[in-house]
């Protein structure tokens, strides 16, 4: 095969390869984001149906996480500034779940081969972990701020109250919930 005829199906085939994953524009627009991905809305639907947690929470709090990016990471941690020493933690797409949390949530689901860079799989994710927050530590699955304080400070986190101490948390928990509420207007207007 000529050269030139192996790079024409090299572009071909990459054109046509496995889709757009990259986060939706206009973030702020939650019509945008669901017409601009539509398997997004059914994901949060399906785990609305399955676990209860309305959609506008969960794309609130995946906003927070990877701003609907699937290959988000942590940032890598350098010693002296320039030597690599790996990432902050394990966090890991959409809905930012770390390694032995995603791994119990795959135990008990059931759900071995879930990926959280699939946004079925990290939305019912996030569904299995608030209804666990529910059941612990009592927080409604419709109130995003506190919610989103148990999400990141973990259950026996945020029943010790670790978020006290954390002003800059707080202030991010005060922007889920509005971002929650921004979006359960605009859900309304579009759907």
């Amino acid at each position: 095969m000529s050269r030139l005829l192996r790079v024409a199906v090299l572009v071909l085939l990459a054109g046509c390869g496995g889709g757009d994953d990259s986060p939706p524009r206009n973030l702020d627009d939650a019509c945008s984001i669901v017409s601009q991905r539509p398997k997004y809305l059914r994901a949060m639907n399906k785990t609305e149906r399955r676990w209860g947690v309305p959609v506008h929470v969960q794309m609130a709090t995946i906003y927070q996480e990877s701003k609907f990016d699937g290959d988000a990471r942590t940032p890598v941690s350098y010693a002296l500034g320039i030597i690599p020493m790996g990432r902050q933690s394990s966090a890991y797409g959409y809905a930012q779940a770390l390694d032995g949390t995603w791994d119990e949530y795959r135990h008990s689901t059931g759900n071995r081969r879930a990926k959280r860079d699939r946004i079925d799989d990290a939305t019912d994710f996030m569904g299995w972990y608030m209804n666990k927050t529910r059941a612990r530590n009592g927080i409604a699955l419709s109130d995003a701020r506190n919610q989103y304080l148990a999400y990141h400070e973990g259950h026996t986190g945020y029943a010790r109250g670790s978020y006290r101490s954390k002003s800059w948390l707080i202030r991010v928990a005060d922007e889920v919930a509005s971002r929650a509420s921004t979006y359960r207007v605009q859900l309304a207007r579009c759907r």
